[in-house]
């Protein structure tokens, strides 16, 4: 008897529908076809287990199984629900009508029970675009897969559970998620805020700045300034994310087998800081079965590298591409696949070997030479993907006590939001241009353009200070923001003073000036 179920297979984020057919002849032979690998077929002991534990009979015969499109290399254990469902109705054990109604995803334990897998989202969007009535899923999963509305989802504990939805032996309720409502109640929920954080104005500002434009950052100060602190507080300030975000963040995070148990939507900008000793597949993503690397965790989020000379520099080479084209391609013998990764770079780093100079408090035992080389190890290119460079010191002490609580992350956020909702205003005929850093060398001349005064407070600034011709456009386009924060048309001459603040690493003298 032939039977056919439904499944999924998760290639990157790309979701193919998979018919599980089965058919039962007279025999001996178990025979599987359709390129499933090791994982799939490991599956027939499990489905064995199981279904004997539940009270039924695994069927003596000849099973033939293929997988379709077989031609689609098939992994991971979710395949087992459906092979077993689609091997008990083929052998007769169970009738059901309905089988051709549902899509099925569950890795099965060797007691029946249904293991949560890894994509349920995707796996659901897949399953109202074939126009199916309902997805079967793991019961750790129903809440992510529920998101999708016109969807009847069921989380299962085992596949007696299943059975009986099937066959109609019991009653099951769809799962309903209020995701809206749940949504916005987590919005604004934030464990960190830059009231703690006592002192460090100008930082305060720098990021102020980043967070208004969606600039890249990187700050330079000795140990204990307080670099991380401010940098895990930056998605305080973020604008909020939209449904459509949301949605897309999910996936990724869905996909990566990050979500949480229960999590239905992420509603808050994720935040990545990988430790430097991350490999290059692990930060772009990659290897044997394709899976989304830091970098796309970190979409419409941040991505922070904590002590960035440590990182390996071929490392920090792959992210030269992703942090302009806000995407990547992953291209291997076997698959190709594309990640978004469209985020925040915020980067800290001392700013020297012993991490003392220019520090009031210490004195620095470290060369010219030394600082060069240890600054070198940020190659050009990258740094030229940074448009604010910022220098941090400690806070004394008795500075510490004294200062009053910071402005408050809501506070600061409203700013930002402000600025934002111009630049999306500015753009809006601007196919794929959200925010100032994303501006093209047209779009400088024609929005950031200077008068005349402040184009000769830059000329004098450029030659006096030794800056790199690649600094001119990432000055204007920070000038630009800060004119959106101020609210002006303009790009006025104290933007333009502002702005060249921001980038220290560019002079020419940075590692000669000393501050005994």
């Amino acid at each position: 008897m032939l039977v056919k179920t439904y499944s999924a297979a998760v290639n990157g984020l790309d979701v193919t529908t998979v018919t599980v057919e089965v058919n039962i002849v007279p025999g001996v032979m178990y025979r599987m076809t359709g390129l499933g690998d090791m994982a799939v077929r490991e599956g027939r002991d499990r489905i064995a287990s199981a279904v004997q534990f539940n009270g039924y009979k695994f069927p003596h015969g000849d099973i033939t199984i293929n997988l379709a499109p077989a031609d689609l290399r098939k992994e991971g254990s979710s395949f087992d629900l459906p092979l077993a469902i689609g091997i008990l109705a083929a052998s007769g054990a169970i009738t059901s009508d309905v089988l051709n109604q549902f899509m099925m995803v569950g890795e099965l334990g060797l007691d029946g029970k249904l293991q949560p897998i890894k994509g349920a989202l995707p796996i659901a969007i897949k399953a109202r675009k074939e126009k199916l009535r309902g997805l079967i899923v793991p019961k750790q999963n129903e809440r992510e897969a529920a998101v999708v509305n016109n969807l009847e989802v069921y989380g299962m504990e085992n596949i007696l559970d299943v059975i009986k939805l099937l066959t109609g032996a019991s009653v099951f309720e769809p799962t309903i998620v209020d995701t809206r409502r749940e949504f916005y109640e987590q919005q604004y929920k934030y464990d960190l805020d830059f009231a703690d954080v006592r002192g460090q104005e100008n930082v305060k500002r720098a990021l102020e700045v980043a967070a208004a434009g969606g600039h890249n950052l990187i700050m330079v100060g000795p140990p204990g300034s307080g670099k991380s602190m401010m940098a895990k507080r930056l998605p305080s300030i973020l604008p909020p994310l939209s449904l459509a975000e949301s949605l897309e963040t999910t996936q990724i995070h869905s996909v990566a087998g990050k979500l949480r148990r229960g999590t239905s939507l992420i509603s808050q900008r994720p935040f990545r800081s990988p430790h430097h000793t991350i490999s290059e597949v692990a930060l772009v993503g990659g290897g044997t079965n394709p899976q989304p690397g830091e970098i796309s965790l970190a979409h419409n989020g941040v991505l922070f590298a904590d002590e960035l000379p440590e990182f390996n520099k071929q490392t920090l080479e792959v992210l030269r591409q992703p942090l302009e084209d806000h995407k990547i391609t992953i291209s291997r013998s076997k698959y190709t696949v594309e990640f978004p990764c469209s985020f925040m770079f915020i980067a800290s780093m001392n700013p020297c070997p012993c991490g003392y100079y220019n520090d009031p408090t210490h004195k620095c035992c470290c060369t010219p030479g030394q600082i060069q080389r240890y600054m070198n190890k940020i190659s050009g290119p990258l740094l030229d993907r940074i448009d604010i460079q910022c220098e941090i010191s400690p806070v004394p002490f008795k500075d510490i006590s004294k200062a009053a609580p910071g402005e408050a992350s809501a506070t600061i956020r409203q700013r930002v939001i402000k600025a934002r909702d111009i630049q999306a205003e500015r753009y809006r005929t601007h196919k794929g241009i959200h925010c100032n850093a994303q501006m093209t060398e047209r779009m400088i001349h024609q929005y950031a353009e200077p008068d005349n005064t402040g184009m000769d407070l830059l000329r004098m600034a450029m030659e006096r200070f030794s800056l790199s011709a690649r600094a001119y456009s990432r000055i204007l386009k920070v000038a630009r923001t800060i004119a959106d924060l101020d609210g002006s048309e303009r790009v006025e001459v104290q933007h333009i003073s502002e702005a060249i603040g921001y980038r220290n690493l560019d002079r020419g003298d940075w590692a000669e000036r000393r501050m005994y």
